[in-house]
């Protein structure tokens, strides 16, 4: 092999991803790299599905609870830190896998970091106000009027990815999913974009177990722990926010789990539309046997 290979293995919120990640890295002798967000952070757990201790112990992972809360963390932070941590791992390793749900964060790292045009500070400051006195809501509503190709594919429940689309439109007259993708980028590694596909029936039937399952670990438990910081960026978070209410009094705990299944289910249908919008992309069936799923992988990495 002349060449390094990354193997990036993505789709939506409990398909499986980090079952198949660990079966890869075993096959190929190598590591994980997360692409995960929210699993950046020590202080989030439970919410965030971080690798049990016993997955961890199994093949190296990076990027994992690394960070904490209290400090902001950008998609050109994972971009800066992961292009280190991959030229590390592609010294001892040919090939290394890369496995999570952060469509924004893979494609900057595969297809680089899009440039905006400067934008007003005034425009930022106006849609911050009407988030504080209309809500969210609003905001998304504003969204999918200016760029519904992005409202379909961002995570509507993170204001600040919001914000950050809407002032582009409105600073710039043009939509911002217009600018993204536009950046040629070079690599010293080939990779390969491997979807996961399950039926959504049943994907949504183990979104729903899975927000039961981190109820039963004492995911409430963690959430008030963290309550204190509710406002930072990093807990505004499908999971997070819903149990923030309950603890405010704004809703009954059982309507808390219920409202956490549907906007989880939410998420990973967009989700799903990010990563289908993403070029080269192969889709493979998640309950593949081993054999015939790392024998695709091992035709993709010889092409």
């Amino acid at each position: 092999m002349t060449r390094r290979h990354l193997i990036v293995l993505v789709g939506p919120t409990a398909v499986g991803k980090t079952q198949w990640a660990i079966r890869l890295a075993k096959h190929f002798n190598s590591e994980i790299v997360s692409a995960d967000s929210r699993q950046v952070y020590k202080e989030m757990a439970i919410g965030t599905a971080v690798p049990t201790e016993k997955e961890l112990l199994q093949v190296p992972h990076h990027l994992i609870q690394h960070r904490s809360i209290k400090d902001p963390y950008s998609v050109g932070d994972f971009v800066k830190e992961t292009k280190a941590i991959l030229e590390e791992l592609f010294q001892q390793h040919e090939i290394v896998i890369m496995a999570g749900g952060s469509g924004l964060y893979i494609q900057a790292l595969l297809f680089g970091l899009d440039e905006f045009p400067e934008i007003d500070p005034q425009i930022r400051e106006d849609l911050n106000s009407v988030l504080k006195s209309k809500g969210l809501r609003e905001l998304q509503l504003m969204l999918q009027k200016e760029d519904p190709d992005y409202y379909e594919k961002v995570d509507l429940e993170n204001p600040q990815r919001v914000i950050r689309a809407l002032e582009v439109c409105l600073g710039t007259n043009k939509p911002y999913s217009s600018y993204l993708g536009k950046k040629d980028v070079q690599h010293n590694f080939d990779f390969s974009l491997i979807g996961l596909e399950m039926d959504r029936e049943l994907l949504y039937s183990r979104i729903n177990k899975r927000v039961d399952e981190m109820m039963a670990e004492g995911l409430l438990n963690e959430v008030k722990g963290l309550e204190v910081y509710k406002h930072l960026n990093s807990l505004q978070t499908v999971g997070y926010k819903e149990l923030f209410k309950y603890l405010d009094d704004q809703c009954s705990l059982e309507a808390a789990i219920e409202e956490m299944k549907k906007n989880t289910r939410r998420f990973a249908k967009r989700q799903g539309t990010w990563f289908r919008k993403m070029p080269g992309i192969i889709w493979l069936p998640w309950n593949a046997s081993e054999k015939d799923f790392t024998e695709q992988i091992e035709k993709l990495i010889q092409q």
